[in-house]
């Protein structure tokens, strides 16, 4: 399939990447086709793509012809560079081979070592949170839960930022379908007060837990996006009230975002 050189689409350009005109010039030949690759899955028109490679036009046009034959790109009627089926095949089957808990699992032990606090890492599961990890600090208690507990999404810290990422109608289908049972005499328990909660969530970008789950405990968590943007995860500090204040807890949400987001871009989400 022949490459076309469409004139420049009206979007606006976007900069070179970070290797930059000058790096991409003595770049080797492998790191050139990825360049161009990456450009060519980002970018749909050949200006775009050389703009953002920096590489010179005619070796920019010999490397997606390249990738075109190979099915890595394809070109629509428009000109248009499009994921050929050879990259879909293989973002599917990378897809399905991803283990969460391993790409998360050095992020939450450094979570653990600035917190010194147990650090959970959950999935929504239905209506449920189950954890998948639980990383205890060197306090000498232990939290009482267990990697594949199922807890309650309306009383958690996971759970409530899950539920920040949905709309109005989701979450009164939800709080229909699921109920808001009390755990603690803590726990919201009506579709009024969840709704002031997850608005709280939306615009603090974390979620706190007061005892809503267990007597003594607190904990505030962060959203985890996939590589869609989906928030399916979270990440939770957690801690007994009579080791953190509430207000020492709210202190740590910096630290509970800031791993999330690591976590998001390990699994492929880019803002």
């Amino acid at each position: 399939m022949a490459i076309q050189t469409a004139p420049p689409h009206p979007r606006n350009h976007h900069s070179p990447t970070a290797t930059g005109a000058g790096g991409a010039a003595s770049a080797g030949a492998s790191e050139k086709t990825l360049l161009v690759l990456e450009a060519a899955l980002t970018h749909s028109r050949f200006t775009e793509v050389v703009e953002a490679t920096g590489l010179a036009k005619a070796t920019t046009h010999r490397i997606l012809g390249t990738l075109v034959d190979r099915q890595f790109v394809t070109v629509d009627v428009d000109g248009n560079y499009l994921p050929g089926p050879k990259i879909l095949s293989l973002a599917g089957r990378a897809l399905q081979r991803i283990d969460i808990s391993a790409i998360a699992r050095p992020f939450v032990d450094e979570l653990v070592a600035r917190s010194h606090c147990t650090v959970h890492l959950g999935v929504a599961n239905g209506d449920e949170i189950i954890y998948l990890i639980r990383a205890d600090s060197d306090r000498p208690y232990v939290m009482p839960s267990r990697v594949g507990l199922s807890i309650p999404m309306h009383c958690t810290g996971i759970g409530k930022v899950v539920l920040g990422s949905w709309a109005e109608d989701e979450l009164e289908r939800f709080v229909a379908r699921a109920g808001l049972g009390a755990r603690t005499e803590h726990t919201i328990t009506s579709l009024e007060g969840l709704r002031t909660e997850i608005a709280d969530v939306r615009r603090l970008g974390y979620a706190l837990d007061r005892q809503e789950n267990v007597v003594g405990l607190g904990c505030v968590a962060a959203p985890v996006r996939d590589h869609t943007g989906t928030v399916k995860y979270g990440i939770s500090i957690s801690t007994l009230l009579i080791e953190h204040t509430a207000g020492q807890i709210q202190a740590m949400s910096g630290m509970a975002v800031a791993t999330a987001d690591k976590i998001s871009t390990a699994l492929g989400y880019r803002a």
